[in-house]
Order: structure tokens, then C-alpha cells, then sequence
């Protein structure tokens, strides 16, 4: 058994040992007004040629709005999904755990 599947079946091991389907605590009322508050920064500014993006020939460059032009949706895109049930966040956690012991695996095994 190699050093990886030790501290895999550890953790798995921990992971069913500490299950518990109690909801999480609520989150402080101020937390989401915070949120809100905060204003999306780009990582750069409106009218900025992004190279890169324009593939087709006699085309104009392609460049970056102001902040204010793009959908809401797109700043909280990278923040992690908050699931409502524990059952669907402990699913996605262990398809997230299999995922990486395949990748593991494939690389072990061209080893």
C-alpha cells in the first residue's frame, strides 16, 4: 500500500467517523450587508486591450468594460457553492475526493 492510500484511508476514515447532519449555524445578519457593500474589482481597467481573445482576423480588439457593465453573477462566481442540505455537500465533497484519488491514481500508475 503506498503512502498516499495511507493517509487517504485516514482521512476517510475521519470523514465518516466525524459525519454529523446538524444544520450549520446561522451566519451573523451583518455578513450578507457586508457582502453587498463590497465593490468588484477587475483585475484591470475599462479599456484595456485583452490580447488574447480576439482569434478571428480583421477583427477590432477586444477591450475590457467598467465593472458596472457586467452581470452580477460573475464576481461570486469563484466562491464556493453553499449547499442547503448536508447530504448534497457531503455528496459533492466525496465526488471532489474521488476525482483527486483517480488523478492519483493515473499518475501513480505512468510512474
Amino acid at each position: 500500500m503506498s503512502f498516499v492510500n495511507c493517509t487517504r484511508r485516514q482521512a476517510f476514515r475521519a470523514l465518516f467517523q466525524s459525519r454529523t447532519y446538524a444544520a450549520k449555524p446561522a451566519q451573523a445578519a451583518d455578513a450578507p450587508a457586508s457582502k453587498a457593500a463590497a465593490v468588484p474589482q477587475s483585475s484591470c481597467p475599462a479599456d484595456t486591450i485583452l490580447v488574447g481573445l480576439n482569434y478571428l482576423k480583421g477583427q477590432p480588439p477586444v477591450l475590457a468594460k467598467p465593472d458596472e457593465e457586467y452581470p452580477e453573477w460573475l464576481w461570486t462566481i469563484l466562491e464556493p457553492k453553499q449547499h442547503d442540505d448536508p447530504r448534497k455537500a457531503l455528496r459533492a465533497k466525496r465526488r471532489i475526493e474521488t476525482k483527486q484519488r483517480i488523478k492519483d491514481e493515473n499518475f501513480m500508475s505512468t510512474q
